[in-house]
C-alpha cells in the first residue's frame, strides 16, 4: 500500500464528521425540532470550516502559484463532498418542513399569510424591523466585498423599471432582532416566519418612494470569508490594541464562498461573482434559503414536549453536596464530576465560596472561552473586591472569542485584577484553576483540571471532565505552570502532569512505548484513547507501529482522524468509532493498560500538531483507583454504544455499528444512568457509616 494510502485527509475527515451530525438530522428517533437544530450545527459547523480549513487550502495554493497539485486535488475533493452534502441537506430540510406541519408547527413564508397574519405583520415590521433597515445601492464601482460584514445577513435586491436593472442590498438587522418571528397562532398551532420572508414581504414599504410599475425582486446571499488575521510584530501597541486592529481584517479578508438563491437571474450572478473578486478557487453556490439556516441551531422550544429532549435533571455530587464548604469535600478526596450529567454549580461554587472565604488568599484560573454572562467572571471581580489576589490567564486569541475575551480582559483589569495573556506564539488552552487558602498556618493549594472550558452555557450540552484535588505533588505542578506562564524564562520540570509543548509528545511516545514492551513480553497491553481529533501523523505512526507489534488499540473519535483501522498489517488491531448524540463529545482521555495496572489521564488536549507542540495544555494522571476505574467504566460504555457510535474507516461512509442481537447501548443515555447510581451508592455507602458510627 502507498505511504499516503495509510493516513486520510483531515479536511475529507472533518466533511465525514459534519455528515454524522447530518445523519442526526435524517434520523427519525431523533425528536423533530432536535433534528432541526441539528441542521444548524450542520450549517455553523461549515462555515467556520470554509472560514478556517478551506481558506487554509486556499492560501496554500495562492503561495504555490497555482502549481501545488495536491492542494488542488483536495479543493476539488471538498467542493464535491460539500455539494453532495447540500443536496442532502435540503431534501432533509423538505422533509422535517413537512414533518413540523404534521405537528402543527408552520414555517411560512410571504405567500402562506392569513388577512390576520399580515395585517399583524405589517405592524411588527413598521415597529420593529423598518427601523432597522438601511438600503445600499450597488454599481460596478461600488466595492462589495469591501462592504459586506462577514457576520451579516443580507439580502440582494433586483429594481428593474422597463429594460432598466439596478441593484441594491439590504441588510438584515437579525443583531437586533429574533431570526424567527411567532405569528398569532390559534388551536394549539404555531406559524413562525424568518425575518428575511418579512422583509421580502415588505419590499414595497422600503421602497415606497419608486413607482408601482418598478419591478422588485429578493434573494438570499450568504458570503463567507477568510477568518485569519495577522498581528503586527514589534509594534508599538499593547497586545490588546494589536489583536483588536488585527480583528478587523476579518471583515474584508477575501471571500472564499459565495451561496445565492437559486431563482436569482444569471445576470445578477455574474455582478456578484465579479465584483466580489471570486476566483476558480472559490465556492460558489446556488442554495435555498442560505440565511436562516444558521439560526436553526437555536430553533424555537414550541409545540409538543416530545417534538424536543427532556430537560435532563443534572447529577449532584454527593461529596460536594454533603460537606460544609467545596474545600472540605476535597480535602477528604479527590472528586471527578462529568458533564453534562453532573452539575456545574460545583465549579462555580468552587469560585464563588473562595471569592468570600476569609483563608483564600489566591485565586489563579486561566480562561479560554466563558459564558456571556459569566458567574466565573463575576465571582473573579467579587474575590478581587474582598482583597484577595486574583490572577487570569486570559487567551485572547481563542477563535471567534476574541472580542469577547477582550471585553473580559479590560473587565478584570478595571476590577484591579492581574491578567496574563500567556507565553509569545503559544496558545493557552489547559482549563486550570488554583486556590491558595491558609490553614493552620500553611498555604494549601486546592486544583481543578478539567477537558471543557469554564462556560456554564456549554457545560449543558457538551461532555467534559473536571477533577479537584488537594494532592500535593499535583497541585504544585499545577502552580509551577501557572509561574512559568507569568515568567516564561522560568526553568520548569513536570512529573505528574503532562505539558505541551514542553514534554507532552515525548512523554505520549513513553506511554506508548511501555504498551509496545508489554505486548511483546505477552503480558497485558492496549490503548484507549477518546479525543476531538485526531491527526498528529507523529502520533498516528506511532500507533500504527504499537498495532503491529500487537497492542490492541481502541480509538473513540468525535471530528478529524487521519489513522485509517484495519489495514492488513499495518493497523489490524485498531479499531475507531465516533459518537454524535444529543451532547457534544468533548472530553479527552487516554488510558494505557499498564500490564493491569491502568493508567488514566483526562486532558485539554487533542492529538493535532497544535495541541501537543504549539500550546498550552495539560493532561493529568487520575490516581484514585475509584475514579480511575469510573472513567473507564464511561469509557467502555462508549466503546459498547451500538445506536449513535458510526465506524470510521477508509471510505469514511459513516456506517452505524451492527447492533445484531445485542442489547441496545445509547452510551450517553447508559452513562447518565451509571453516574446516577454511582452517586446514589455512595450515599447508601456514607449513610450506613454514619450509623455505624452512631451505635453506642
Amino acid at each position: 500500500m502507498a505511504i499516503n494510502q495509510i493516513y486520510l485527509e483531515k479536511e475529507c475527515s472533518w466533511l465525514a464528521f459534519n455528515q454524522r451530525v447530518l445523519q442526526e438530522a435524517a434520523d427519525k428517533s431523533v425528536p423533530l425540532l432536535e433534528r432541526v437544530r441539528f441542521l444548524g450545527i450542520y450549517t455553523n459547523n461549515l462555515d467556520e470550516f470554509y472560514k478556517v480549513r478551506v481558506a487554509k487550502v486556499k492560501r496554500q495554493l495562492l503561495r504555490g502559484n497555482n502549481q501545488d497539485n495536491a492542494a488542488h486535488s483536495l479543493l476539488n475533493q471538498i467542493q464535491h463532498q460539500t455539494q453532495q452534502a447540500q443536496q442532502a441537506f435540503e431534501k432533509i430540510y423538505a422533509a422535517l418542513i413537512c414533518e413540523m406541519a404534521q405537528c402543527g408547527i408552520y414555517l411560512n413564508n410571504e405567500q402562506q399569510l392569513t388577512p390576520e397574519h399580515q395585517q399583524w405583520l405589517l405592524a411588527y415590521f413598521r415597529q420593529h424591523i423598518l427601523p432597522h433597515i438601511i438600503v445600499t445601492p450597488l454599481t460596478d464601482t461600488f466595492e462589495i466585498d469591501q462592504y459586506i460584514h462577514p457576520h451579516g445577513s443580507y439580502l440582494a435586491v433586483m429594481v428593474k423599471h422597463h429594460h432598466d436593472i439596478k441593484y441594491a442590498l439590504i441588510e438584515m438587522p437579525t443583531a437586533q432582532l429574533p431570526h424567527f418571528v411567532q405569528l398569532p397562532s390559534h388551536n394549539s398551532t404555531h406559524h413562525l416566519m424568518v425575518i428575511e420572508n418579512i422583509i421580502r414581504h415588505h419590499i414595497r414599504d422600503i421602497f415606497n418612494d419608486l413607482p408601482s410599475t418598478v419591478q422588485l425582486s429578493v434573494y438570499t446571499i450568504k458570503i463567507t470569508r477568510d477568518a485569519d488575521y495577522q498581528l503586527q510584530q514589534n509594534s508599538g501597541d499593547n497586545l490588546l490594541q494589536q489583536l483588536a486592529q488585527g480583528l478587523t481584517q476579518r471583515l474584508t479578508a477575501p471571500p472564499l464562498r459565495f451561496t445565492y438563491q437559486p431563482t436569482m437571474p444569471a445576470a445578477m450572478q455574474h455582478f456578484f461573482y465579479r465584483n466580489l473578486n471570486l476566483s476558480d478557487y472559490d465556492t460558489v453556490m446556488a442554495a435555498e434559503c442560505s440565511q436562516h439556516f444558521n439560526d436553526l441551531s437555536a430553533f424555537p422550544i414550541i409545540g409538543n414536549k416530545y417534538l424536543s429532549y427532556a430537560p435532563l435533571p443534572t447529577i449532584n455530587s454527593y461529596p460536594f453536596r454533603h460537606a460544609k464548604t467545596v474545600f472540605d469535600a476535597i480535602k477528604h478526596q479527590d472528586i471527578l464530576l462529568y458533564y453534562p450529567y453532573h452539575s456545574f454549580e460545583h465549579v462555580t461554587d468552587f469560585v464563588q465560596q473562595a471569592a468570600f472565604d476569609p483563608t483564600v488568599s489566591h485565586i489563579r484560573i486561566s480562561i479560554y472561552r466563558v459564558a456571556k454572562q459569566s458567574i466565573i467572571i463575576d465571582s473573579l471581580i467579587n474575590a478581587a473586591n474582598n482583597g484577595k489576589q486574583v490572577t487570569v490567564v486570559v487567551e485572547l486569541q481563542a477563535r471567534f472569542d476574541e472580542q469577547a475575551n477582550i471585553h473580559w480582559a479590560q473587565q478584570l483589569t478595571a476590577a484591579g485584577i492581574t491578567v496574563l495573556f500567556g507565553v509569545a506564539n503559544v496558545k493557552i488552552h489547559s482549563k486550570l484553576c488554583l486556590i491558595t487558602r491558609q490553614e493552620q498556618h500553611q498555604s494549601v493549594d486546592y486544583a481543578h483540571i478539567g477537558t471543557g472550558n469554564f462556560n456554564e452555557k456549554t457545560a449543558t450540552c457538551y461532555t467534559d471532565f473536571s477533577l479537584f484535588t488537594v494532592h500535593l505533588k499535583i497541585t504544585a505542578e499545577v502552580r509551577q505552570l501557572f509561574d512559568y506562564i507569568a515568567n516564561p524564562t522560568k526553568q520548569v520540570h513536570f512529573n505528574y502532569l503532562l505539558i505541551s509543548p514542553t514534554d507532552t509528545r515525548t512523554r505520549l511516545y513513553q506511554l506508548i512505548t511501555n504498551e509496545i514492551d508489554n505486548a511483546q513480553q505477552h503480558r497485558p497491553a492496549g490503548i484507549t484513547l477518546k479525543l476531538n481529533n485526531l491527526i498528529d501523523k507523529g502520533l498516528v505512526d506511532k500507533l500504527y507501529y504499537a498495532s503491529q507489534q500487537g497492542v490492541k488499540i481502541r480509538l473513540i473519535i468525535r471530528g478529524m482522524c487521519r489513522l485509517i483501522a484495519g489495514i492488513k498489517g499495518i493497523s489490524d488491531n485498531i479499531t475507531v468509532i465516533s459518537i454524535v448524540d444529543r451532547f457534544l463529545e468533548h472530553s479527552r482521555v487516554y488510558i494505557f493498560t499498564n500490564n493491569d495496572d491502568p493508567k488514566v489521564f483526562i486532558s485539554s488536549a487533542d492529538w493535532m500538531y497544535r495541541n501537543i507542540d504549539r500550546r498550552i495544555e495539560v493532561g493529568c494522571p487520575v490516581l484514585a483507583p475509584v475514579l480511575k476505574q469510573r472513567i473507564i467504566d464511561i469509557t467502555n460504555l462508549q466503546l459498547a454504544d451500538n445506536v449513535k457510535a458510526r465506524i470510521l474507516d477508509q471510505s469514511m461512509s459513516n456506517r452505524y455499528v451492527s447492533r445484531g442481537k445485542k442489547q441496545k447501548i445509547r452510551a450517553q443515555t447508559a452513562i447518565y444512568h451509571y453516574l446516577k447510581r454511582s452517586e446514589d451508592q455512595h450515599q447508601q455507602r456514607a449513610r450506613k457509616e454514619l450509623k455505624y458510627h452512631a451505635k453506642p
